[in-house]
């Protein structure tokens, strides 16, 4: 299996109210400096056209500020956004210093909320999605209505890692492509059975798209092209993903 991960440009600067389905539909139809003219083939750069299987990654910056979910902060005052923090969470997890990890009303643990500060402009902060999942197949849909082919589409999000330094972009909603892939059952190389493997492919997929995308590229969408065809089902990140709190060992 070759997996290829392609970086979607000509986005643009998004706006609340925005269509993110017609922006990156008309973004993969055209190339690049031709908007509106579908292409026959894709070409090297600019105007890949959409292929059965892809999976679209959008960062969760461009869905928040596409959904209104931007809050004016003080520019001059760095601790501004700590009132967003707090109102944004259902448990404070830790604290130490100005970090405060916490818990979402997604379920996510992660620093601040997921309250942002990066690739914003000066005076605002981006909340998380209040639905990411929701969010993906609003997205899926309208690509799917507009004659996209069967794709799944991932929201991603930075989070670091317990235990581990280094933050990497992990799924925080999905539609049309599996969240989990459950090979409990199934056989290892050696023939051995597995009994607890459980593979977050989304986080996967999301992780690949980052390393096209950046952090400072201004490319906020991406197509991984080449996963395995049984992952394009239905999935949901709070509903497989997120490990429900009697579950979690740590909290």
């Amino acid at each position: 299996m070759t997996v290829s991960l392609i970086p979607l440009e000509g986005i643009g600067e998004i706006r609340p109210g925005d269509d993110l389905a017609e922006l990156i539909f008309s973004a993969t139809r055209a190339p690049a400096g031709e908007p509106g003219r579908a292409p026959a083939s894709a070409p090297d750069s600019g105007g890949v056209v959409l292929a059965d299987g892809d999976v679209v990654v959008v960062t969760q910056k461009i869905v928040s500020k596409a959904e209104g979910r931007m809050v004016k902060v003080d520019p001059a005052d760095p601790r501004s956004h700590k009132v967003y923090v707090e109102a944004e969470a259902v448990r404070v997890i830790r604290r130490r210093g100005d970090l405060v990890m916490t818990e979402t009303r997604h379920g996510f643990v992660c620093a601040n909320s997921g309250v942002d500060l990066s690739n914003v402009e000066a005076g605002w902060a981006a909340l998380l999605p209040v639905d990411p999942d929701r969010s993906a197949r609003r997205i899926r849909d309208g690509l799917v209505a507009r004659g996209a082919p069967n794709i799944g589409v991932v929201i991603s999000d930075t989070f670091g890692r317990a235990w581990r330094r280094g933050v990497t972009d992990v799924a925080i909603g999905c539609a049309g492509v599996a969240a989990i892939v459950d090979l409990r059952g199934t056989r290892d190389a050696l023939g051995r059975e597995l009994n607890v493997t459980e593979v977050c492919v989304a986080d996967e997929i999301a992780g690949a798209a980052e390393l096209v995308m950046g952090k400072s590229t201004g490319i906020p969408v991406a197509i991984v092209r080449g996963v395995d065809s049984s992952w394009l089902r239905e999935g949901s990140v709070k509903r497989e993903i997120v490990r429900p709190y009697q579950e979690d060992l740590f909290r």
